[in-house]
């Protein structure tokens, strides 16, 4: 029987790779609606051509969750707008494959939560989580010595020290991948490496102090797992997104591919280094966040956001991008991380500060 999968963000990048891989294996899923913010034209387009029904608007995500059902719904909207359709399809029973890293770094103790209160799995969408997801198959907790997420690392691995000066353009030249300008600054600031510390704290269950992160500009290895053995699984693969997204959608079966497999002859060499803590600052940010508890890792996003956007409109240096995020984190007051309320609270808060 074929699954019944909601896409939200489905003019995005994500969520086109998403609509190819159901196109790719016909009788597999049934789309009964897809979202879009604002690109109404194609979202239709999609629809028609999936047989689901278009949702387009601000709260476009919410109306497509609570008007239909469905087995898998898959979250690749921008930002904060993720957070309510992700807790209405929990509430609704839906498994979430989740592309969406604000939902685990702003609520991810909400989330999970009420995930084990409804009965639902978080299936990671992301290539580095999807590369842990897989090789945990299997383990048991216990088990479990270490979660190492890899990164490229970005426009500025080689650069030198002083950041200062980098400009816009700069910062959204990355070697490897071709996404929207605000992850690829993330990338660029090692923020995203931060963020998806904090989903791996929450997807897998696992205390900040057992992940690492580890630079490997080849894209290759995806991310490892060490286990109490000391055996050491890492997942391997093309950089393709489509991969992770296949594998989310049709877990816990592997769906054949006509992607071209990996050819670690043609490759010759990976490399492996630690990342520069005073050149990527926001990986200690992030950690820290997670350890005050709380609401602290919305304020983490919420300023990064604001300060990345600030940045693309040259109202803030590159290296103040970080700055403002401590500065965030140091004055913001300690809210506990009890409801979807105290979530936007905290995120308007940090707003609002920025904004003065």
């Amino acid at each position: 029987m074929a699954k019944k999968l909601i896409i939200l963000g489905a003019t995005g990048s994500i969520g086109k790779n998403a609509v190819d891989v159901v196109l790719t294996h016909p009788g597999e899923f049934e789309v009964v609606a897809v979202s879009a913010l604002r690109s109404r034209e194609l979202c239709a387009e999609i629809a028609v051509k999936l047989g689901a029904k278009a949702y387009v608007g601000e709260d476009a995500a919410v109306r497509a969750v609570e008007e239909n059902d469905a087995d898998i719904c898959l979250v690749a909207t921008v930002g904060v707008s993720g957070l309510a359709p992700t807790m209405a399809a929990i509430s609704k029973g839906m498994d979430v494959a989740l592309a969406t890293k604000e939902v685990m770094v702003m609520a991810g103790e909400l989330a999970t939560k009420a995930a084990r209160k409804n009965g639902v799995r978080f299936l990671p969408v992301d290539s580095e989580h999807s590369a842990i997801f897989q090789c945990l198959q299997g383990s048991r907790a216990n088990e479990v010595e270490k979660l190492i997420l890899t990164a490229s690392g970005g426009p500025f691995l080689d650069a030198p020290e002083d950041l200062s000066k980098v400009t816009r353009e700069q910062a959204l030249a990355h070697p490897r991948w071709k996404m929207g300008e605000k992850v690829t600054i993330d990338s660029a600031t090692m923020m995203n490496k931060g963020f998806e510390i904090l989903e791996a704290r929450w997807l897998f269950n696992v205390p900040v102090e057992k992940i690492d992160v580890v630079v490997h500009p080849e894209s290759i290895v995806h991310s490892l797992v060490t286990f109490n053995d000391g055996a050491t699984l890492a997942q391997l693969s093309p950089p393709d997104m489509r991969v992770a997204i296949q594998y989310a959608l049709s877990w816990p079966e592997r769906f054949c591919s006509q992607r071209t497999a990996l050819d670690l002859a043609k490759i010759g060499s990976l490399s492996f280094r630690k990342p520069d803590p005073a050149r990527f600052p926001c990986l200690r940010l992030a950690a820290e966040a997670c350890r005050q508890g709380g609401c602290q890792t919305a304020v983490l996003a919420a300023a990064d956001e604001w300060a990345v956007g600030a940045f693309l409109e040259g109202r803030i240096a590159y290296t103040d991008i970080a700055a403002k995020v401590e500065e965030c984190l140091e004055k913001a007051p300690r809210m506990a991380c009890d409801s979807l309320e105290a979530v936007m609270e905290a995120n308007d808060w940090t707003w609002k500060h920025l904004s003065l």
